[in-house]
């Protein structure tokens, strides 16, 4: 089966910043790309050596009407959130938590010293789905699946399907793709991604080459919406994340950790969380 390959929109350069209580960080994908990125509405990478940087993590903090992804490729994070539920993030883990209707959790590292690296992706819910009773998943590194290429590449499939391979989850709501690659020197990888579906990568290891763009480390490549698949090229070795999601083309209010579809709405998650109402939240399983 052939494919059209995607070409690469425009390059982007994270933004280096702080979040919780002081854990630096580069915001990628910033809220004014969330139009052009929906249903995504952040992506944070992090990878820090110095405790200094980490260790305060993310004390207890509300969420409501959108999906969070934590992915880890080193060192290890502790959740725990207003229903009494915990669970520990380890090196090639991850948590899809659903935030829906509000809840409030931590996040906080369970180490001293050492590398912290990892990713963490924002996923809006559709306006019928904001205030969905609350949920989330620990997948350990062995629950995610991954196979090895011809040509050697490495692909951990985090959400979605690639090829013949479903990830650790699927959200019919919005049909997230969300790959982990890693490309040996000399190799090349054709991910399918659907047509209509908005598309970036991330490079965090070395540079590929996307319809003979050179993407570099620490840059995202926002992918057109020209083909119903990208083709990564690798000279050297190389490693990056692939994310896509099917638009929900609704309005977006945001105010900080709260994501919903008007002020109003906005206004009312404010006196909920004023109110309590978060504290009382009972997180389901996903």
């Amino acid at each position: 089966m052939s494919h059209q390959l995607r070409s690469v929109e425009r390059l982007v350069q994270g933004r280096p910043t702080s979040d919780g209580a002081g854990v630096r960080l580069t915001r990628v994908l910033t809220q004014n790309l969330q139009r052009r990125l929906d249903p995504f509405l952040m992506l944070d990478a992090f990878a820090n050596e110095n405790p200094e940087d980490y260790i305060g993590g993310f004390p207890d903090h509300p969420h409501r009407g959108f999906e969070t992804i934590t992915y880890m490729l080193a060192g290890r994070m502790r959740h725990r959130d207003s229903a009494g539920n915990e669970g520990l993030l380890g090196p090639g883990g991850m948590q899809w938590m659903v935030a829906g209707s509000g809840l409030i959790h931590s996040e906080l590292p369970e180490q001293e010293a050492g590398l912290m690296e990892g990713f963490q992706l924002w996923l809006n819910l559709p306006a019928a789905a904001k205030m969905t009773p609350p949920n989330y998943r620990d997948v350990p590194a062995a629950a995610i699946p991954e196979y090895v290429t011809a040509d050697g590449v490495g692909v951990r499939v985090i959400a979605g399907r690639s090829g013949d391979v479903a990830g650790a989850v699927e959200r019919p709501l919005t049909e997230p793709l969300y790959l982990d690659l890693h490309l040996p020197a000399g190799s090349r990888f054709t991910a399918p991604v659907a047509a209509g579906h908005n598309a970036f990568a991330y490079v965090y290891r070395g540079s590929v080459d996307i319809a003979s763009t050179t993407v570099d480390a620490r840059h995202m490549a926002i992918l057109a919406n020209d083909g119903d698949a990208v083709e990564f090229v690798a000279a050297a070795e190389a490693r990056l994340i692939l994310v896509a999601g099917r638009p929900l083309g609704e309005p977006i209010a945001q105010y900080g950790p709260f994501v919903m579809n008007t002020a109003e709405q906005i206004e009312q998650t404010l006196r909920d969380y004023r109110d309590g109402k978060f504290e009382a939240a009972v997180v389901q399983a996903l």
